[in-house]
């Protein structure tokens, strides 16, 4: 693992799924269900393949690696209409984030959302949940050009926060987004999960356990 000593810290970005809400243990079970009916099984290096990209290229790899021959497309919007319908009531925050979040407040911190998935999903999650007005901004993956592992979102992120992003700490859960903010030149903290676990994210400067993690605390204070 990196170990880059911490810069001072001017901003935070949060991607999403799977860090600010528990979505993935949801898409893991949505997927399942949709495979299951075509007689197919969703494994863990699907999961992997998927995790932290856009639809635009996770569409093609559950099409590729299930061996399907209905189009990336058609198999995403099922995908979507199966999460949408469990969505609103079946995820949760994550462990820590609204400590961490309190933290950030008091030091007058500046936050945003970076997120490979659709802008208007992620306004509804954080909506529905009373987030939205703890971030400067929500960037989705449908306002970059390349989503994840390429830098652009984070770029852009910290061009939007008004830092050098050498002084973002970027929170993450998914290897292509741990690539993309490092690409960028920030400072990556991970926080593994079942769907993600640490070996994966061995390119973070830090894994942490939780979003409140006392080490992710102290970083605040450099």
């Amino acid at each position: 693992m990196p170990t880059d000593p911490p810069p001072p810290i001017s901003a935070v970005a949060f991607d999403m799924d799977g860090l600010i809400f528990d979505t993935e243990a949801l898409f893991f079970r949505v997927a399942g269900e949709l495979l299951a009916a075509r007689g197919k099984a969703f494994t863990s290096e699907m999961m992997t393949a998927m995790i932290g990209r856009p639809a635009a290229v996770t569409g093609p790899t559950l099409v590729a690696m299930a061996g399907l021959d209905e189009p990336p497309e058609a198999i995403m919007a099922e995908a979507r209409r199966r999460f949408d319908a469990l969505v609103d009531t079946a995820i949760h925050p994550m462990p820590g984030l609204f400590s961490l979040l309190g933290r950030l407040e008091e030091q007058g911190i500046p936050r945003a959302v970076a997120t490979s998935t659709r802008r208007a999903y992620a306004l509804r999650l954080l909506g529905n949940h009373g987030l939205i007005e703890h971030f400067a901004f929500v960037l989705g993956g449908d306002e970059v050009t390349r989503g994840k592992p390429d830098p652009e979102i984070y770029e852009t992120a910290a061009s939007r926060l008004g830092v050098d992003p050498s002084t973002l700490l970027v929170l993450e859960d998914s290897p292509a987004g741990v690539a993309s903010a490092r690409a960028a030149g920030a400072y990556v903290v991970a926080i593994p999960h079942d769907h993600s676990p640490a070996p994966g994210l061995a390119a973070a400067h830090l894994l942490a356990d939780r979003l409140d993690d006392p080490r992710v605390l102290a970083l605040l204070d450099g």
